[in-house]
Formats: C-alpha cells, structure tokens, sequence
C-alpha cells in the first residue's frame, strides 16, 4: 500500500470511507502525532469503527513507529529483499 500511495492522500485511490479514515489517522498518528485530537477518533467512529477497532488502528500504528524508532536508534540495517521464487508447494 505504501508503494501505491507514494506519498501522496490525494483521494485517487479507490478506497472506501472506512479506509481512508484509517489511513488519515495512521498518517496523522505518524507523522504529527501531537495533533491527534478526540475529532479524529470521532472520525473514525463515524466510518465505522467501534472502540475496540480504534484501540487496534492506534496500537498497530504506534507499534509500528516504535519498532521502526528502536532498528533506526540501533543502526539496523534492512535485510535485502530476496527475489520472488516459486509458490510454496502444499505439504
């Protein structure tokens, strides 16, 4: 998905409402996350999302800047992306 957003919200994409608010949010969540204000959350409860839903966007989106925080405060390198091979047989 980030490929695909390259950077850019600009609406084009065809996504639901639901799933622009979320996106809004972790976009927010990352990038100025002193701006979260409980009218984002409102946003988000009115595409859909219940308390337990909201809860489960902020946590993944903080864990994600956590863990990324710690490999960049570390030095860590990422690993090369191998390239695609054929399908997994099933067992």
């Amino acid at each position: 998905l980030a490929r695909t957003l390259d950077g850019t919200l600009d609406g084009t994409l065809d996504l639901t409402a639901r799933e622009w608010a979320l996106i809004g949010y972790a976009d927010k969540l990352t990038l100025a996350p002193a701006t979260v204000r409980a009218a984002d959350v409102a946003a988000l409860r009115d595409a859909g999302l219940d308390d337990r839903g909201i809860h489960d966007a902020c946590a993944i989106v903080a864990y994600f800047a956590f863990v990324n925080r710690i490999a960049d405060g570390l030095g860590v390198e990422l690993e090369p992306t191998p390239p695609p091979g054929p399908a997994p047989t099933p067992s």
